[in-house]
């Protein structure tokens, strides 16, 4: 028999999933403890990105007349 074949008509359906409630919760804060720093690479991407585009297009959008005297207000 042919393994393409073989491959495209096994069919698995998961009905349920069997998982003490302990075990649950500490592997659901290993996750968050994990995602951290990909969040923290993603937030630096997203600045990365954010700072090019105000640079290219920021006199467009209109960021120049947001401080008229050239400096933050105080």
């Amino acid at each position: 028999m042919d393994e393409k074949k073989f491959q495209d008509e096994q069919k698995v359906v998961v009905t349920d999933i069997r998982m003490p409630f302990w075990s649950m919760v500490v592997f659901m804060v290993k996750w968050v403890f994990a995602s951290i720093p990909a969040m923290i690479i993603f937030s630096f991407v997203a600045g990365v990105i954010m700072m090019v585009l105000g640079l290219l297009f920021g006199t467009i959008w209109g960021f120049h007349g947001l401080f008229p005297e050239g400096g933050l207000p105080i």
